[in-house]
């Protein structure tokens, strides 16, 4: 979506990629600091509830499209780790490290599919992240099943936990469509104004 707002505005390649990046940048910083607030605010069953690094995860997927939104999608829970971890309590979790990491490339993949046409649509947003969502617990889910055996994570808890995240899933399924609708409304009269 942002793409094409920077097309129509024939904006040179260099300028696009300084912009996408400080997009970037700003996303996964949110997508940092989103889960320490809510873990302050509700602790550890609030960050399982809610899941607050898929937001920024989503949005970006749905703005920048499939590769910016994959870096942000696999940086996000890196970066958080390394920074975590350096404080001295590490979120995610090193054993939940790189099934997040799947999990939030695939959530950023997938609804950076339909950036062109949330671009020509905002309502394209919802199917969008719900895809994403579905596809990415899906990841999850699967890759325990796959190393259940030499992990610490089974199915059962993984789908109990992906129980407890859907108020969180449904919620974002609602707030990140309002959120790319608004903004592509925002480029649209943006690009009108000049």
């Amino acid at each position: 979506m942002f793409e094409n707002a920077l097309i129509r505005r024939d904006i040179p390649a260099g300028r696009k990629i300084t912009y996408k990046m400080l997009i970037s940048v700003g996303l996964i910083a949110l997508a940092v600091i989103l889960p320490q607030v809510i873990h302050l605010a509700l602790g550890q069953p609030g960050g399982v509830k809610w899941l607050p690094m898929y937001l920024p995860v989503l949005i970006g997927g749905c703005l920048l499209g499939t590769e910016w939104g994959l870096a942000v999608g696999i940086l996000s829970p890196l970066l958080s780790f390394l920074i975590t971890s350096a404080i001295g309590t590490p979120m995610p979790l090193a054993a939940r490290l790189p099934f997040m990491i799947a999990e939030l490339a695939v959530f950023a993949a997938v609804s950076g599919l339909f950036t062109k046409r949330i671009s020509e649509n905002g309502l394209w947003a919802f199917p969008a992240v719900i895809t994403a969502q579905i596809a990415g617990r899906a990841v999850f889910l699967g890759l325990t099943a796959v190393t259940q055996s030499f992990t610490q994570f089974t199915v059962p808890m993984i789908w109990g936990q992906i129980k407890t995240g859907f108020i969180g899933l449904a919620v974002q399924a609602l707030l990140v469509p309002v959120i790319m609708i608004g903004l592509r409304k925002l480029m649209i009269r943006d690009k009108e104004n000049e």
